[in-house]
């Protein structure tokens, strides 16, 4: 059985690389926006035997408990790597023989994105790893057991899980895929995300509603000006 994990830290946090032109509230929003469309391609995803949720956010709780998806509850949240090891040796002990990890903030996902993913055949031991936009990051790892080695997310991490599934003698599978490439952490990520449709996404809809696109159009134009005034 194959098993689908979504960590979510406290989101009132969120995005602190994006302090240089978002403000917190707008930094929140976003991160609420980008969950949602998560939770969107989540709940449409067919390959899943089973989704679960680690957190101690409640709003994420509560879209769990929506959708029927299995909650683990944090007392406390050490890093993202820690939260995503201790969920997938508690799945591992239910019976699941691989779990999924991605993270929150892909809004170009969709749930054809999560199913092919969850197609690939992937035997013990194994991993099925997709990099972020820039190659460096983990946007989306399957391992097989879900215990095969120890997550290392942060700055990266795409070479540090190749090396770790180097040393547990697996087999790799590497995967582009634009959707889930597609992450955001800061501005240039931002920039990058608004060159794709974002129609129809709770996070199109946010940056269009609340300014954010034409506060990013105002400040590439004076970064412009300034540019050509300097030469």
């Amino acid at each position: 059985m194959r098993a689908l994990l979504l960590p979510v830290k406290d989101l009132r946090n969120a995005k602190q690389r994006l302090a240089g032109i978002l403000s917190s509230e707008e930094r929140f929003a976003l991160a609420h926006a980008m969950l949602a469309d998560t939770v969107r391609a989540m709940r449409g995803a067919r390959r899943a035997d089973k989704i679960f949720v680690v957190t101690t956010y409640e709003p994420a709780m509560q879209a769990a408990r929506e959708n029927g998806w299995e909650i683990l509850a944090e007392e406390r949240q050490i890093s993202e790597s820690v939260s995503v090891d201790d969920a997938s040796s508690r799945i591992e002990s239910l019976g699941f023989s691989a779990v999924l990890r991605i993270p929150l903030d892909l809004p170009l996902m969709q749930s054809h994105d999560i199913d092919e993913l969850l197609a690939v055949e992937c035997s013990a031991p194994g991993v099925v790893i997709v990099p972020s936009r820039d190659g460096t990051g983990t946007n989306a790892i399957l391992r097989t057991p879900p215990t095969l080695f120890p997550s290392q997310f942060g700055s990266g991490s795409f070479a540090k899980h190749c090396a770790e599934a180097d040393a547990a003698h697996a087999q790799i599978h590497h995967r582009r895929n634009a959707h889930l490439e597609m992450d955001v952490d800061d501005e240039s990520d931002l920039r990058a995300l608004l060159q794709h449709d974002l129609t129809g996404t709770h996070t199109g809809a946010f940056l269009n509603e609340s300014g954010v696109v034409q506060k990013l159009l105002a400040a590439r134009q004076h970064q412009s000006a300034r540019t050509a005034s300097q030469g």
